[in-house]
C-alpha cells in the first residue's frame, strides 16, 4: 500500500480549463477555477487533490468479429478526486486560490478544503487497494482515483502507451496493440486484429 503521502501546502485554482492527461483512448480535464491542493511525499510534490468541475472521457471498446464490445465512458467530475504522477502540466496553469474562490466552491476557509482533500486521499489510497507502481517511491506515469457511489474509487492508470481503467463494474486494459475488457456480461480480448470473446 502507499505510505508517506499527505496533503500539504497552499490551495490553488486553475486559471483556465486544463487537460490533465490525453491519450488515443480519451482524456481527463478540469474547468477553470477548479481548486487544487498538493499531495506530497517527504519534500517531493507527487500530485494534487482537485475539486471543481471536470470530465473523464474514455473509449473502453474492444472490436471483435461479433462487433464492438464495451461502450464509451463519460464521467462528470464534480466530487474531489486525486491525481498522482505526471503533474507538470497542471502546475503550469495554477494560481493561489483566494478566500472568494473557496467560498464559491462551498468551503468556509482553506482548512475546510484541506480537510476534505485529506479525507479524499485517505479513502482513495486505502479503499482503492492500490499496489505500488513506483520507482524509488515515485509513481511513474499518471494515476487518477475518482470516488464512486459505493464509497470506493474508480481508478485510471496511464504510463506511456499503457492504460488501465477499473470501476466497480468493469476493467479495461490497453497495452501495445492489446486490449482486454472484463464486464459482468463479457470478457473480450483483442491483439493485432485477432479477437476472443467470452459471453456469460
Amino acid at each position: 500500500m502507499w505510505e508517506g503521502y499527505e496533503v500539504s501546502g497552499a490551495v490553488y485554482k486553475t486559471k483556465e480549463s486544463v487537460t490533465l492527461c490525453k491519450t488515443d483512448q480519451g482524456f481527463v480535464e478540469v474547468d477553470k477555477d477548479t481548486l487544487a491542493v498538493p499531495i506530497t511525499r517527504g519534500e517531493r510534490r507527487e500530485g494534487y487533490v482537485f475539486h471543481g468541475h471536470g470530465k473523464l472521457v474514455l473509449d473502453a471498446i474492444v472490436e471483435t468479429e461479433s462487433g464492438a464490445v464495451g461502450e464509451p465512458i463519460e464521467k462528470e467530475l464534480s466530487s474531489p478526486f486525486l491525481m498522482l504522477g505526471d503533474i507538470e502540466q497542471p502546475q503550469q496553469h495554477m494560481d493561489e486560490a483566494s478566500a472568494d474562490d473557496l467560498t464559491k466552491k462551498g468551503y468556509q476557509n482553506e482548512s475546510e478544503f484541506v480537510d476534505k482533500a485529506k479525507s479524499c486521499l485517505e479513502k482513495s489510497l486505502t479503499r482503492g487497494r492500490i499496489h505500488r507502481g513506483t520507482c524509488c517511491g515515485h509513481f511513474e506515469g499518471s494515476m487518477f482515483m475518482f470516488p464512486n457511489e459505493t464509497g470506493r474509487s474508480d481508478m485510471l492508470i496511464l504510463h506511456g502507451s499503457n492504460l488501465i481503467y477499473k470501476s466497480r463494474s468493469m476493467v479495461f486494459i490497453s497495452h501495445k496493440g492489446k486490449s482486454i475488457l472484463k464486464s459482468p456480461e463479457h470478457v473480450a480480448m483483442s491483439h493485432n486484429g485477432k479477437c476472443i470473446l467470452i459471453g456469460r
